[in-house]
C-alpha cells in the first residue's frame, strides 16, 4: 500500500493568521485522492506539522501553538515579536475578528514604549488563562472585554491581520487598568507616548460615552 503524505503548507500559506494550534492540527483531516481512495492511507497530520518543524518552516512558540515561519527567515533564529505571537495564538484559537491587542501590548505596537515588554495583554470574548511562551519568557494574558464596548481599529501584525484598541481606548485602558500587563510602572510612560496620537476631542468623547471620567481625569494629571 502507497502512503500518501499529506503537505499542509500549503493550506497554512492561504491562512488569515498565521499560527496552527495543535488541536488543528490533530484533527485537521488530510484531503482524499478521488483516483485512488482504497490504495492511499493519508500521513498522521500531526506527523506531517511535526515534520514542517524539524524543517525550519514552523517554530514552536507555546505549548501546543506553533508560528509559520517567513520564506525568508527560513533556516535562521526567527521569532516573531511577543506582541504579534500573542495575538496569532488567540487568533488561532477565537478568530482574528473575536480578539484584539490592548493596554501596554497596543502601547508597544504604536511605538510608545521602547521597553522589551515580558507579558503580552490581548483582549477576548471569553475567560481563559494566561499562556506561557516556549521560545522566551514570556507570557500572554487574556481580558473578557466585550467588543462593542471597546474602540479597535485594523492592525497589521507579523503573523496576519487583526486588531487593535485605538490610541484614545489605549490610553484610556491604561489610566483605569494599569496593572494589566504586569507592569503598572509603565502605564504612565505609556500614556505620556501616546499623548502626540491622540485626537483630544476623541478621547474626551470616549471617556464620557464609556464613563471614564475618573481615567481622563488621571491623563490629565499625568501630562
Amino acid at each position: 500500500m502507497t502512503r500518501a503524505v499529506y503537505d499542509p503548507l500549503p493550506s497554512l500559506l492561504r491562512r488569515a493568521v498565521r499560527v496552527v494550534a495543535l488541536q488543528e492540527a490533530a484533527t485537521e483531516a488530510p484531503p482524499a485522492n478521488p483516483e485512488t481512495p482504497d490504495l492511499r492511507e493519508a500521513m498522521p497530520t500531526h506527523q506531517a506539522y511535526a515534520t514542517l518543524v524539524r524543517r525550519g518552516l514552523l517554530h514552536r512558540i507555546a505549548a501546543g501553538y506553533y508560528a509559520l515561519v517567513p520564506g525568508d527567515e527560513v533556516g535562521k533564529s526567527w521569532k516573531p515579536v511577543l506582541e504579534a505571537a500573542a495575538w496569532g495564538i488567540a487568533a488561532a484559537d477565537d478568530g482574528p475578528r473575536s480578539v484584539s491587542l490592548m493596554g501596554l501590548s497596543a502601547a508597544k505596537e504604536y511605538g510608545a514604549l521602547d521597553e522589551t515588554l515580558s507579558t503580552a495583554v490581548i483582549a477576548t470574548t471569553r475567560n481563559r488563562p494566561a499562556i506561557r511562551f516556549t521560545d522566551r519568557q514570556a507570557t500572554v494574558s487574556f481580558i473578557r472585554r466585550d467588543p462593542n464596548r471597546m474602540r479597535i481599529k485594523r492592525h497589521t501584525t507579523q503573523l496576519g491581520q487583526g486588531w487593535i484598541t485605538t490610541v484614545e481606548q489605549t490610553m484610556l485602558d491604561l489610566a483605569q487598568y494599569p496593572q494589566l500587563g504586569g507592569r503598572p510602572d509603565l502605564a504612565t510612560a505609556a500614556i505620556s507616548g501616546l499623548v502626540d496620537q491622540a485626537d483630544p476631542h476623541v478621547l474626551n468623547s470616549l471617556a464620557i460615552a464609556h464613563r471614564r471620567q475618573g481615567a481622563l481625569d488621571r491623563i490629565l494629571e499625568m501630562i
